[in-house]
C-alpha cells in the first residue's frame, strides 16, 4: 500500500500502536499534516472493519498509581512542585493524543460521521501532540524528564468506560474532563507566574489554554450533532424554529449521560468564560455540580 492509499483510520491505528510517546506525537503530527493537506484522501474503507485496541501501546517507564494515591503536586512554589505539575500535565497530554486518534478509529466509521468530524479531531490530536512535546521539553529544562514521577491513567479509564458509546465519550472526555482543565488552568498559570516561572506560565497561557478551549468546543459540537441527527426528516426551517426545544433536550441528554458515566458531582468553581467560548453555558454543567438529594 502506498502512503496515499492509506486511510485515516489505518493511520490512526498506527499512532495508537506506537508505544513511545515522543514518536507517537511525531507520527500523529505527520498523519495530521497529510490529512489536512489532502494527501490522505479517505477517512476509512467502508468495506473493511479494523479492530481498535482496547488500550493503546504505551511504554512502561511511567510508574502508575491509583488516582487516590497520587502524591500532592503542590502549588508551584518550589522546583519540585513545578516539576510535578508539568510532569502531570505532560502525562495527561500523552493520553490526550491517544484519545483523539482513538475517537477517530473507534467511532468515525461505526457512527458514519461526516468528514468534518475527522478533521476536527485530527486537529485536536495534532494539538495534543504538540502540547506533550512542549511540556516534556519544558520538564527537561526544569531538570526532570517524562517518566521520572508517578502518574495515573484515570483519563483512559474513562475512555474504556465509554468505548461503546460516542455520545458518552464526547460528554465525559471532552465536556467534563477537558472542561475541568479549562477550570483549573488559569490558577495553574497564576501559580507558575507567581513562583517566578514565567516560561512555563507563558507556555500554558499562550499555547495550551487557548487550544484546549477548541478541543472542548469540538466535543460540544459533535455531541449536539449526534443528538439532533436523529431528526433528519425535519426540514431545515423546522429545525430552526424548534432550536430552543431541541437545545433543552440536548442538555437533558447530556445530564443523563454524565450522571451515568461520571462518578460524583462536577467540581466548581467553573471557568464560565472559557466554557462559554467552547459553546456551552451554565445550564449544561451547574445542575451536575452537586449530588441530588435522595428521595426518602
Amino acid at each position: 500500500m502506498s502512503p496515499n492509499e492509506e486511510t485515516l483510520v489505518e493511520a490512526a491505528l498506527r499512532v495508537l500502536k506506537t508505544a513511545d510517546p515522543f514518536e507517537k506525537a511525531r507520527l500523529g503530527d505527520s498523519v495530521a499534516t497529510r490529512w489536512l493537506q489532502g494527501e490522505i484522501i479517505r477517512p476509512y474503507d467502508p468495506t473493511v472493519d479494523l479492530p481498535v485496541p482496547d488500550r493503546p501501546a504505551r511504554l512502561s517507564n511511567v510508574k502508575l498509581v491509583d488516582p487516590g494515591l497520587m502524591p500532592k503536586l503542590g502549588k508551584a512554589g518550589s522546583l519540585q512542585s513545578r516539576q510535578a505539575i508539568v510532569h502531570s500535565l505532560a502525562h495527561t497530554e500523552s493520553w490526550a493524543i491517544d484519545l483523539s486518534w482513538d475517537i477517530i478509529a473507534r467511532f468515525g466509521k461505526q457512527e458514519a460521521m461526516p468528514r468534518e468530524f475527522f478533521t476536527d479531531f485530527v486537529k485536536v490530536a495534532q494539538d495534543e501532540g504538540r502540547h506533550f512535546t512542549l511540556l516534556a521539553a519544558r520538564l527537561a529544562e526544569l531538570g526532570s524528564y517524562y517518566g521520572a514521577l508517578p502518574a495515573h491513567d484515570g483519563l483512559w479509564d474513562s475512555a474504556t468506560a465509554t468505548s461503546k458509546d460516542l455520545l458518552a465519550r464526547l460528554a465525559v472526555e471532552h465536556c467534563v474532563h477537558e472542561a475541568r482543565g479549562l477550570d483549573v488552568l488559569p490558577t495553574t498559570i497564576y501559580r507558575f507566574r507567581n513562583g517566578g516561572d514565567s516560561e512555563t506560565a507563558d507556555l500554558l497561557e499562550s499555547v495550551v489554554y487557548p487550544e484546549e478551549v477548541t478541543h472542548c468546543a469540538a466535543g460540544v459540537k459533535w455531541f449536539k450533532y449526534l443528538c439532533l441527527r436523529s431528526n433528519l426528516a425535519s426540514q431545515e426551517s423546522e429545525v430552526r424554529s424548534e432550536a430552543k426545544e431541541e437545545n433543552e433536550e440536548v442538555i437533558k441528554k447530556f445530564h443523563a449521560i454524565v450522571r451515568t458515566h461520571f462518578r460524583g458531582p462536577l467540581k466548581p468553581p467553573f471557568n464560565e468564560e472559557a466554557r462559554k467560548a467552547a459553546g456551552f453555558g451554565p445550564q449544561w454543567y451547574e445542575p451536575l455540580a452537586f449530588k441530588e438529594t435522595p428521595v426518602e
